[in-house]
């Protein structure tokens, strides 16, 4: 009879063991994707940051640049296009960040063309208001990369996280899944080509 208890109790306390476990391992991981949730909030943010600027930059460009409205408009349309593809944070996936990716990466372009066109007008360049605006957008287009790096890090923390042994049964079991990473755009390995 006393043998019988203390096999119960044994057992007992091996399957309450794995339930509490089984509780933290489970806890641990809602933690890291919230964690994976708020930074990708940091990361559109900072894009926010960025197309908010994109209309003063456009307007104050205009008016010293008025044949380039090809450039102008090519812009416009690319913040359109980058603020119009969202991403729903609970099904972020490879596919649905390449096309955010991307997105953003054409508005990058077109904004690089827009800043390119400034070397022809001497008093644009000279504009206190241009030259603000530069210096925000330049600021922002670092804290998106600080914010896309940060990203990275918590998602790497997750996806570690919910493939480790034995924790990856409790992950397969809570429907938690890997997160997407930002990936370099093509052509980021090549150094760019200066001509003068």
């Amino acid at each position: 009879m006393k043998k019988g208890l203390i096999i119960a109790a044994v057992i007992l306390v091996i399957v309450g063991g794995f339930i509490f476990w089984c509780m933290g391992a489970y806890n641990g991981m809602v933690t890291e994707e919230e964690k994976v949730d708020s930074q990708w909030a940091n990361v559109e943010n900072q894009y926010q940051r960025r197309a908010d600027l994109i209309p003063n930059l456009v307007s104050t460009v205009k008016g010293y640049a008025t044949h380039e409205s090809a450039t102008l408009e090519g812009v416009v349309a690319a913040r359109a296009k980058a603020t119009s593809t969202t991403i729903d944070v609970s099904n972020l996936d490879e596919a649905s960040l390449a096309r955010y990716q991307a997105a953003q990466g054409e508005l990058s372009q077109a904004l690089g063309r827009l800043l390119a066109i400034t070397e022809n007008y001497p008093d644009l360049k000279a504009n206190q208001n241009f030259l603000e605006l530069q210096a925000q957008l330049e600021g922002t287009e670092n804290r998106i990369s600080v914010e896309r790096n940060r990203y990275n890090d918590v998602a790497r923390q997750f996806n570690t996280k919910i493939r480790q042994f034995p924790a990856m049964l409790v992950a397969g079991m809570g429907g938690f899944s890997k997160k997407p990473y930002f990936q370099a755009e093509q052509g980021a390995q090549s150094a760019p080509k200066v001509e003068f």
